[in-house]
């Protein structure tokens, strides 16, 4: 059987310095908003080369707190809008409602699945204030005309980098950023599956604002910045010690991990043929081991036969998964949004299938998966 993502397996190589971080954290008695949380808000800042981060209870919450945030600095108010891509998984979408802002769905590339650029100013209004942009799959979703929209309207734009953490943006005068340095504000999941995943849930904010950092990090701790003081009606949702002194682990090896990542979508790009299926697309280079703007949290092709080549797969032990099934726009919590029609992002959901991708998948894994595939030409 050739798992999705075996996370024992993935977990097991840092075994030791896990469970070393979590006698640290036992022994120590202190179990929140302690000196592990400072210490990885700091590494995630150098990493990422950003001024602030703030650790949150999980990457729902790190989008939550963002906008939360600007409400509360009189950026945005209620009933706002922001442009978001249409083909991102609900919680993206969930983190504007959730603020009584109202999300305004535009269609993806069908051949990046990033937001399309291009169609946002067509759906820029009065009542716009922000631009979501998701880095889907682990692709950076940016450019400098991005940049130049955003000016022109005075919006702010904010990362969704759930699944990018380490990927990065070449601007054309030589410049490179990653992802979580790009835009004004940026959240992250550590979920456990993610390339940068922690042992149970956990997120971050990034930016270079500090008035907005400061009241992120008071938003998220019941409104306080002093105890038993309450500046705002706040929640709570705080990266917990344990989770913080496991990612100070695992963020040491996040650019190895991600670099086998790009060897296994370069292997499978250059072997995968199959006439039935469409492959993920890069602008460039052949060669996807050695870009840097992706980090291939998800290898994901597309058939209109999705579903017979998963029965297919899963009869030879080849586990895959669909990332997303139904668009957010069809989902019962979003009745109000059913009648819109998005058939890019349709699509998209309608076909898209992901295809085993762990750092650890071995070469004769590979070789496996590639085989059955280019096998099933009558799936």
């Amino acid at each position: 059987m050739i798992k999705f993502l075996d996370l024992q397996k993935i977990n097991a190589q840092y075994e030791q310095e896990l469970k070393e971080a979590a006698n640290r954290v036992i022994d120590s008695g202190w179990y929140l908003q302690g000196n592990n949380l400072k210490e990885f808000e700091s590494n995630l800042s150098r990493y990422t080369t950003v001024d602030h981060t703030v650790g949150v209870g999980n990457g729902l919450d790190a989008l939550r707190l963002i906008l939360r945030g600007y409400i509360e600095m009189g950026v945005m108010k209620e009933g706002d809008e922001v442009i978001v891509p249409a083909n991102t998984y609900i919680a993206t979408i969930l983190a504007i409602t959730d603020n009584r802002l109202k999300p305004v769905l535009v269609e993806p590339d069908l051949a990046t699945y990033n937001l399309d650029i291009s169609r946002i100013e067509d759906n820029i209004t009065s009542r716009t204030k922000a631009i979501m942009v998701v880095h889907l799959y682990g692709q950076v979703c940016w450019s400098e005309q991005l940049e130049n929209i955003a000016q022109k309207y005075d919006l702010k734009i904010i990362e969704d980098n759930a699944q990018a953490i380490g990927a990065e943006f070449n601007y054309k005068n030589g410049k490179v950023k990653k992802t979580g340095a790009l835009g004004d504000a940026a959240g992250f999941s550590f979920y456990p599956g993610k390339n940068l995943g922690a042992l149970g849930d956990a997120g971050a904010v990034t930016t270079n604002d500090p008035k907005l950092a400061e009241v992120i990090r008071a938003l998220g701790n019941y409104g306080s910045k002093k105890k038993y003081i309450n500046e705002f009606q706040g929640l709570n949702s705080r990266m917990d010690e344990l989770q913080a002194a496991f990612l100070n682990v695992k963020l040491k090896y996040i650019d190895s991990d991600n670099q086998k990542r790009r060897e296994i979508a370069d292997f499978y790009l250059k072997n995968i043929d199959h006439l039935k299926l469409s492959l993920p697309k890069m602008a460039g280079d052949v060669d996807v081991s050695k870009k840097m703007n992706h980090v291939w949290h998800l290898f994901v092709i597309r058939t209109i036969e999705r579903d017979k080549l998963q029965t297919s797969l899963s009869i030879k032990g080849i586990e895959t998964l669909i990332h997303y099934p139904i668009p957010a726009h069809k989902q019962k919590a979003y009745k109000t949004l059913n009648k819109l029609k998005l058939p890019i992002a349709e699509k998209i959901h309608g076909e898209v299938l992901s295809l085993p991708i762990s750092p650890l998948l071995s070469v004769k894994e590979m070789q496996n998966i590639v085989i059955e595939i280019n096998r099933l030409i009558e799936y």
